[in-house]
């Protein structure tokens, strides 16, 4: 008789602008295509789909939601709670440095957490380069769920962090990569060359499957899964206070897609603005300057938030 195939879950949020989905099926493209490996998709679909472009006064009255991560209502999964799989990976959208509403609600949704317990899980974003608050949330939901994180990967937009700081908020609003502007903008998203060379890390898991290694931290060591830009810590952090700051006012107003919610979301859209060019820049700039005198602590900082995979 032969041997049992191997059984892996792909969950993902099917996102309008569709780089989410790219990156999906190239990633795992290796364990689509392997012979004993069952490798199965599920993709979350929210009951309230999301548009694309994105109204402005909508996407930013979402970001309470996202970061008090209330989890929206998903279509039923087709998943049996009671199904093991040998490794899932969760890919994700980061909003408003919260995993994307309806991964917060797969993950809080008793037949997510069912399927996550006890099982390796390699999480997936992609993103701006502003993920790291983003994995600390979603680190903890799995972790209530259960789950083991054996790796994560993270693929950033090609502009960096000043180019997608116009770029990205361009394209979700009016649906184009750019370059726009005349050019003053670059393309927005991952690279295409990047998101094709993720197939490298669906290789890996084939042959960890195929040769019966034990799936932990090591699965992804050595294949630059992630890299941590240490100047945007603090800055990810003095921004997640805000938003929660925020957050917590708007969602006193009344619920996403309140009237009551809009002058104050027109407020919060100057202020952002305004913290955006003035305060987070000079927070950056501090901690370059700092660098050399914190050298260790930086050092443990990427060693932490690298993990597990490693830079």
């Amino acid at each position: 008789m032969g041997m049992d195939k191997r059984k892996v879950l792909v969950v993902h949020y099917a996102s309008p602008s569709g780089q989410l989905s790219e990156v999906v099926q190239h990633l795992t493209g290796p364990l689509t295509q392997a012979d004993g490996i069952d490798c199965r998709h599920v993709v979350l679909r929210s009951r309230e789909p999301q548009p694309f472009p994105w109204p402005i006064l909508r996407f930013f009255d979402t970001f309470p939601e996202c970061i008090y991560m209330d989890a929206t209502d998903l279509e039923p999964l087709e998943l049996d709670p009671e199904e093991r799989f040998d490794l899932l990976v969760l890919a994700y959208q980061v909003w408003f440095l919260a995993p994307s509403l309806p991964t917060t609600a797969f993950l809080k949704n008793p037949t997510g957490k069912a399927v996550l317990k006890d099982t390796p899980v390699v999480t997936v974003v992609a993103c701006r380069d502003m993920w790291l608050m983003a994995q600390e949330r979603t680190k903890t939901m799995l972790a209530a769920a259960g789950a083991r994180l054996i790796g994560h990967i993270a693929l950033v937009d090609e502009a960096g962090s000043v180019g997608s700081f116009l770029a990205t908020p361009l394209w979700m609003l009016t649906g184009k990569r750019g370059p726009l502007l005349g050019g003053l903008t670059p393309r927005a998203g991952v690279a295409q060359e990047e998101i094709r060379a993720s197939r490298r890390f669906g290789q890996r898991m084939v042959e960890a499957l195929r040769d019966d290694r034990a799936l932990d931290g090591n699965l992804l060591r050595g294949l630059a899964a992630v890299h941590v830009n240490t100047r945007l810590i603090a800055t990810e952090k003095t921004a997640q206070r805000g938003f929660l700051v925020w957050g917590a006012l708007l969602r006193k107003l009344g619920p996403h897609g309140a009237r009551a919610r809009q002058p104050v979301i027109l407020v919060y859209i100057v202020f952002l603005v305004l913290l955006l060019v003035t305060v987070l820049p000079v927070s950056a700039l501090l901690k370059t300057l700092a660098t050399p005198l914190m050298r260790k602590r930086i050092a443990a900082q990427v060693a932490y938030y690298s993990g597990p995979s490693g830079e």
